[in-house]
């Protein structure tokens, strides 16, 4: 190689090192940079199927009351209306140390699906009203099976379950062919109620207590409903009068195994 050549080899070294430095002091490297790891989410924990209806032997296809031997009643609530209040009954009987069963209408799961997961994680039953909440002993089989079904679907989708129970609209007696609907859609039992506040009504709170502590005894079924200032306003003092009677308020499942 002639000089002059060796000459420029080693200009042109010197002049890549030179800029290789000053790339590195100045933040501006221009080496490609190693690629970053990906952070992967973390995966969500994933919650337990709520429980699913069971036959109980020694049951009545409908189920009013438990056993009359043990000191316990259940607070059945038809799930619909205000979110608000359902979420201060709730609460008002997480309080007392109280469990409830809540029978929640489809229509109104649909519009606040969040009230699933907020009854099962405050350790109450959840359960069918049917989808529209309409009289379903007017009602065929089938147009019973589509209306218990399609809130069986919204439970299910929900909750990884049906629901712990199953109770029919608009009446307190379910008719032959409900039964057998209700059997078709996965509950074994019909659940209805031998005490009824008629909060629904909205006769004030005093008269709401008044109506289920002049019948309620052991084992009963009570029935109550969301939706109602007057049922939010009258359940602690429900409450504090089943305490000093020394009836403890629980889930349906509960009361009946």
């Amino acid at each position: 190689m002639k000089p002059t050549d060796r000459r420029g080899v080693l200009r042109a070294g010197v002049a890549a090192a030179l800029a290789g430095a000053l790339a590195t002091a100045c933040g501006t490297d221009p080496r490609p940079a190693a690629p970053a790891a990906v952070r992967r989410p973390a995966p969500e924990a994933v919650r337990p199927a709520a429980p699913a209806p069971r036959r109980l032997p020694g049951q009545p296809v409908e189920i009013a009351h438990g056993p009359r031997d043990r000191p316990r009643v259940a607070l059945t609530f038809h799930g619909q209306g205000d979110p608000a209040l359902a979420r201060t009954l709730l609460a008002q009987a997480e309080k007392a140390g109280a469990r409830v069963t809540v029978l929640a209408v489809g229509g109104w799961l649909d519009d606040h699906p969040e009230l699933a997961r907020r009854v099962l994680d405050g350790g109450h039953d959840l359960g069918n009203h049917t989808q529209h909440h309409i009289d379903i002993n007017d009602m065929t089989e089938d147009q019973a099976h589509a209306e218990i079904a399609a809130c069986a679907d919204r439970l299910r989708r929900l909750t990884g379950s049906v629901g712990t129970w199953f109770r029919p609209s608009r009446t307190q007696h379910a008719a032959p062919a409900v039964v057998r609907a209700a059997r078709r859609a996965g509950y074994p039992h019909v659940l209805s109620y031998d005490v009824d506040s008629l909060d629904f009504t909205s006769p004030g709170a005093a008269a709401v207590v008044r109506n289920v502590t002049g019948t309620v005894r052991a084992g009963s079924v009570v029935s109550l409903h969301f939706g109602y200032p007057d049922t939010a306003a009258a359940l602690p003092l429900l409450l504090a009068d089943l305490d000093r009677r020394g009836l403890r308020a629980v889930t349906t499942t509960e009361l009946l195994t």
